[in-house]
């Protein structure tokens, strides 16, 4: 038998009066209600953007502005606002050798962004294990690691 609870109880968790509010404004937003209308000042509805911060590695000499132009594209898809964009020319350093990638990592670790977008993989590693490791940094850090282009691409 499945039992589904509702309510308040369903968690034992309290939402705080400004949870509620914020939830209740987002709710009227997707339901098309100007803030205001429904009772909730335009200040409690509003809501801050997710924040990203574009990493791009290339080899020296390298064109990147598609790569840029992909991600600025993705972050724009989702509503993401950009807080920085790192580029650097590197080539094939390991992740840990690469001054951008763990200024990146730093930017989700001090809240400033949610998340590292880049264009492909081949721009954090080319090897799995590495690539997952960094991912698993920046999860550590709070945040986590966004491709704009899940295949192809190589840097």
């Amino acid at each position: 038998m499945v039992s589904i609870q509702s309510g308040p109880e369903r968690s034992g968790t309290r939402r705080t009066e400004g949870e509620l509010r914020l939830r209740r404004s987002l709710a009227d937003a997707a339901a098309g209600v100007a803030p205001g209308e429904a009772g909730v000042s335009a200040e409690a509805a509003r809501t801050e953007r997710f924040r990203c911060v574009v990493y791009l590695c290339g080899a020296p000499n390298t064109d990147i502005t598609g790569p840029r132009e992909e991600c600025t594209k993705h972050a724009e898809a989702f509503g993401w606002e950009i807080t920085g964009v790192i580029e650097e020319r590197v080539g094939l350093l390991p992740p840990q050798g690469r001054d951008g990638l763990r200024q990146a990592v730093e930017c989700v670790r001090s809240g400033e962004a949610g998340a590292v977008l880049t264009a492909w993989r081949s721009m954090v590693s080319p090897v799995p294990q590495e690539y997952d490791e960094v991912a698993r940094e920046i999860e550590k850090a709070g945040g986590f690691l966004e491709l704009a282009r899940v295949n192809g691409g190589t840097a």
